[in-house]
């Protein structure tokens, strides 16, 4: 299994290549290199298509942020101007592809703008117009909602019904984490669920997407109130069955997640999908220079790293772990370049307090053996979806049987 803190490393080979963790295309620009894996992996969930990725990439200048940002932003603009025309033609499956992947394209394009460019809400506002249009074209229709928080302040949430004729159905909360937002959700989490007959609500929590970039509201280390407000809502609907809410976190969202599955009583189940057991174990002694610290500051509401990190210091899961009641899954690649212990710590301390945990790792071999599973993201929501499938009671075969809309 891989050592820690591999983002930064440039490996021997400066050839684009394959590496444990997937294709490694700049590899003297590994962030740049981790972010372009991250694409090309959700192409084969709809967020993209191989060739496109490939043909922004050719004309991407190697290290150079604004040419990352040109050339997602014309294949986004491409599908999205597509998706429109062929939306008027009748064309709506045509339509919901251009969308879905022009949205992922536009995340790429946003991700590394500085937190004050005046491109970025544009360009995230684009996003979620691209994210909106497919969900309208599902069957039953998604829904763009928004969730009363607090102050006034509501999160942005995407709510998708499963296709099969089951009135209440079981849900899963997916939210991201440091930088992943919940458009990128069905891409990670959201698609497999819908498939096994999980409805979903995709959020933006505080310190996330549009509830950080238009109401300002930074990350906040209880996160059992946001995600109590999240089941509030839902309790509240008629086509959810309220004993079955479960909640997945990606990445940083490993730790918001396992945190509320410790205090909010009503989730049936946690998913730690890429495991964080403290948040200063991994960039406790980051500087200004960290391939991140833009956006660490940024989510976490601070002007430096070091107010960033004294912040973070409670982001802990030590003395919180064993309050928690419901089945727990840590999944997390076992070659994730930034951590593996951090999964590994999780995992045998909630053992060692009594917690119904498992513990998935997922090799070289197999693939999805990088970060949150970006090389292989279907074989990630394959683990997670069935792990909760089983823990909810739902018989896929049976399922199946039913009128299964095969537009998911």
């Amino acid at each position: 299994m891989s050592e820690d803190n591999l983002i930064e490393k440039i490996t021997e080979n400066k050839l684009a290549h394959y590496e444990p963790y997937g294709w490694h295309h700049w590899p003297e620009h590994p962030w740049l290199s981790y972010q372009f894996r991250r694409g090309l992996g959700e192409t084969q969930e709809g967020g993209g298509a191989v060739s496109e990725v490939f043909q922004a990439a050719s004309k991407m200048i190697p290290g150079d942020y604004e040419s990352w940002h040109k050339e997602w932003l014309h294949i986004a603009d491409r599908n999205m101007n597509k998706a429109q025309a062929e939306e008027k033609l009748n064309h709506i499956r045509t339509a919901m592809n251009c969308y879905l992947r022009a949205a992922d394209y536009y995340r790429q394009a946003e991700f590394f703008l500085k937190p004050d460019d005046p491109r970025r809400l544009p360009t995230f506002e684009k996003m979620e117009a691209c994210s909106k249009g497919f969900i309208s074209h599902l069957s039953p229709a998604g829904e763009a909602v928004e969730v009363p928080y607090e102050n006034g302040v509501s999160l942005c949430a995407y709510f998708v019904r499963a296709p099969f004729p089951v009135k209440r159905q079981p849900v899963l909360i997916c939210m991201g984490g440091l930088d992943s937002i919940k458009d990128e959700m069905w891409f990670m989490q959201a698609h497999g669920a819908l498939q096994r007959g999980i409805s979903v609500l995709m959020i933006d929590g505080p310190g996330q997407g549009g509830t950080l970039r238009r109401h300002h509201v930074p990350n906040r280390v209880d996160t059992e109130v946001p995600i109590g407000r999240c089941i509030d809502w839902l309790e509240k609907r008629d086509d959810v069955d309220a004993s079955r809410i479960a909640i997945s976190g990606s990445s940083l969202g490993g730790y918001y997640a396992a945190r509320a599955g410790c205090y909010e009583p009503r989730l049936a189940a946690c998913i730690a999908h890429g495991a964080i057991w403290a948040i200063t174990d991994l960039w406790g002694n980051a500087s200004e220079d960290h391939g991140l610290a833009e956006h660490i500051k940024w989510v976490f509401g601070k002007s430096t790293m070091k107010e960033s990190m004294e912040k973070a210091r409670d982001f802990s899961l030590e003395g919180h772990l064993e309050n928690m009641k419901c089945p727990f899954l840590v999944m997390h690649g076992g070659h994730d370049v930034l951590t593996v212990s951090q999964a590994k710590k999780v995992y045998d301390y909630g053992k060692s307090k009594g917690i119904d945990v498992t513990l998935r790792l997922l090799s070289e071999e197999e693939t999805g053996a990088e970060h949150c599973q970006h090389d292989n993201p279907t074989i990630g929501q394959e683990i997670l979806a069935d792990w909760l499938a089983d823990r909810f009671g739902i018989n896929q075969k049976e399922l199946l049987s039913t009128s299964y809309n095969p537009l998911i």
